[in-house]
């Protein structure tokens, strides 16, 4: 059961940059014009992308796992006291702390590592 719910837990904290990829693929411009509204240039919409896919899907198979959640808990600080400042609109305080908790996830993962289903499970071997 802790196997499963490693699992589970690590697909549901991962699935919203996976969705959030998805939404930036599909409106570049629009994306790419908030973002430099608030002073980011808008060319690091593409990496911004490859990390919102590869490092999640990283954490969800548990493939270098730790490394993976550490940078998306680096990412979702950053992006919280970059974009979310303005603590006077309550959508952009709930933005903050969400983001902020999806980073102290990512930190559970980087401390606790994976359970057995994961691709870097250390296979334990018996010699004959």
């Amino acid at each position: 059961m802790a196997n499963f719910l490693d699992l589970l837990g690590r697909f549901l904290i991962s699935a919203l940059f996976l969705v959030s990829a998805y939404n930036k693929i599909f409106s570049l411009d629009g994306t790419m014009s908030w973002m430099e509204g608030f002073g980011v240039p808008g060319f690091l919409l593409y990496p911004t992308i490859a990390l919102e896919i590869i490092l999640p899907l990283f954490v969800i198979i548990g493939y270098k796992a730790r490394i993976s959640a550490g940078i998306l808990a680096i990412f979702c600080i950053a992006t919280a006291f970059i974009f979310h400042h303005d603590f006077i609109d309550q959508m952009q305080t709930i933005s903050f702390l969400k983001n902020l908790g999806l980073a102290g996830g990512f930190l559970f993962v980087v401390a606790n590592g994976t359970k057995d289903w994961s691709v870097d499970k250390e296979r334990k071997y018996v010699r004959l």
